[in-house]
């Protein structure tokens, strides 16, 4: 068992552990990469699974549906523990609803159930993500246009992938090819953009980091464990949803936190250790998931 877990986490750790060597010795300008990863790789990534013919839009609809139980519900766990320990809710509340889905979600799909599980992961993928450029940029500022969505590349590629999907439209080959191509480097090119971002750690806000380390996955799994009792999931799906709750907070929490001054360093810290602590918390959550 310990083998067939190393062989899943150690592709995802060894490149993340590469990205961050790399970030330490030459200290990389990531801007233009992330940029590029957020509207050319990942759109291309999304949209070729959503218009595949093998995708099938209704076998993910209770996923979904739970994926959005399991964000909301992080949230209203999370809500009480900021409170009681005297954290402002703004800071502390959106890490532990927004988890990694992208940088470490979608490899895991693919290296701990095999490729058929990818097109899952990029079902909860999108679910989170619209919910963070929704609901997470409101709880921050009110005034936020929800109307930006329309322009974000990752939503433009979801809603023309489910357009090709739901009215059988197929790209010629010499289209489609390169869209996969581009769609390939996405998942690698996330896991070392994520150890470049962890050389930034600051651990002088390392109490509110250790306490969303420990909170994020553990109200995350809580949420699967009480919804998949009203929603039926395979179990495949089960475990994909699981290890979803388990996920560290996502880097994106830090971007948005810093762009409307909501205690960036406390975020900063909480995402940082949330996805230091993943190297323990995930294998276990891939052991009761996978024996």
């Amino acid at each position: 068992m310990a083998q067939q877990i190393f062989s899943i986490v150690f592709p995802i750790f060894a490149i993340v552990l590469i990205g961050y060597v790399y970030g330490s010795l030459h200290s990389p300008d990531m801007a233009a990469v992330n940029r590029l990863n957020l509207e050319i790789f990942i759109p291309a990534l999304v949209f070729h699974i959503l218009s595949g013919k093998d995708f099938d839009l209704g076998a993910y609809q209770g996923l979904a549906l739970a994926g959005a139980v399991v964000v909301l519900g992080s949230g209203l766990l999370a809500w009480p523990i900021a409170l009681l320990a005297g954290y402002k809710p703004k800071t502390f509340v959106p890490p532990m609803m927004f988890s990694n889905s992208g940088n470490m979600g979608l490899p895991l799909a693919l290296f701990a159930f095999g490729e058929a599980a990818v097109e899952a992961a990029v079902v909860l993928f999108i679910v989170e993500n619209s919910l963070h450029f929704s609901l997470g940029l409101k709880m921050m500022n009110w005034k936020a246009s929800i109307l930006g969505l329309l322009r974000i590349p990752i939503l433009i590629a979801t809603l023309l992938g489910l357009a090709f999907n739901i009215l059988n439209l197929e790209l010629p080959q010499v289209l489609s090819t390169p869209i996969e191509m581009l769609g390939q480097i996405a998942i690698p090119l996330l896991l070392f953009a994520l150890g470049v971002r962890l050389t930034a750690v600051d651990l002088k806000d390392w109490q509110i980091g250790l306490v969303g380390a420990l909170a994020c996955p553990v109200t995350g799994i809580l949420m699967a464990l009480l919804i998949t009792r009203f929603i039926d999931l395979d179990a495949d799906q089960f475990g994909l949803l699981l290890v979803f709750g388990a996920l560290p907070p996502a880097v994106l929490n830090f971007m948005v936190a810093e762009k409307y001054n909501q205690e960036p360093a406390k975020v900063a810290s909480i995402v940082m250790l949330g996805n230091l602590a993943s190297v323990a918390i995930i294998p276990v959550t891939l052991a009761f998931v996978l024996f």
